[in-house]
């Protein structure tokens, strides 16, 4: 288990000493951090002091410049400044779940739910309430740099698709344009990882799209077989029926003929 040093563990004290094992570990590659050396922004959302301190000190370390906030009113005040937010969801205000909702109705910036809830529902829950990835206490801290370049990395402009216009698929329409999901006429309140996804299944109705392509067009390849397994389950529950995707078992998914 090299690697897997529990940096945010509620009672891991070897964490203390974990950032400095990490072999040849510098600024993140992808993507780059900017050309004065001073990384990212990152605003930390964690209740525990030490927890806290000790994840900033780590990510100084690595170029990075941090805020640390315990509350999620604070959280919510200056979060704007942030160029990415590490969101624990157990705060002594605010449940963690409602400030990720607050942030991601206002802004799309790049939020990972830090937790120790660690349920496939607590998982749902928080990615549905906006968070670009979710990572479950003790984790690595290696882990978190990995989760953290993969979503700052989806978050930089990427050359717009061709398409602008809506396609509509038995009373579900997709506006390319507005990234706007409706469903009867009704809006659907989607991430945009799920708009993403949904686009891309109603896109190629009828055909068949393995995990690996879903995979790799929505999340650039960097997500677990789990993340794409836990926006399906999110989709097909906001879309009211578990008929609207289908699974081909040993390939993928398909947007069902509702």
């Amino acid at each position: 288990m090299a690697g897997k040093t529990a940096l945010l563990a509620h009672r891991g004290p070897a964490s203390h000493e974990a950032p400095s094992r990490q072999p040849g570990r510098t600024a993140p590659a992808a993507p780059p951090a900017p050309e004065d050396g001073g990384g990212w922004r990152v605003l930390v959302v964690e209740s525990v002091p030490d927890e806290a301190d000790h994840l900033a000190r780590a990510l100084r370390r690595h170029g990075h410049r941090t805020r640390n906030v315990g509350t999620g009113r604070a959280a919510l005040e200056v979060y704007g400044e942030a160029d990415l937010v590490l969101l624990d969801l157990d705060l002594p205000d605010l449940d963690g779940l409602e400030v990720c909702r607050s942030i991601r109705l206002a802004d799309d910036k790049p939020l990972i739910a830090v937790t120790a809830r660690a349920s496939e529902l607590d998982r749902v829950l928080g990615l549905q309430a906006g968070a670009d990835d979710y990572l479950v206490k003790p984790y690595g801290f290696r882990e978190l740099m990995a989760r953290m370049e993969a979503v700052m990395r989806r978050s930089r402009p990427r050359a717009a698709p061709t398409a602008t216009g809506a396609t509509t698929h038995n009373g579900l329409r997709i506006d390319l344009e507005r990234r706007t999901a409706t469903l009867a006429g009704e809006r659907l309140d989607l991430t945009p990882k799920e708009f993403s996804l949904l686009a891309l299944l109603v896109s190629h109705a009828g055909d068949v799209l393995p995990r690996e392509r879903l995979m790799r067009e929505v999340w650039a390849g960097s997500w677990s077989r789990r993340t794409l397994d836990t926006h399906v389950c999110s989709l097909r529950s906001k879309l009211g029926s578990n008929d609207w995707i289908l699974t081909v078992r040993g390939v993928g998914f398909q947007i069902g003929c509702r």
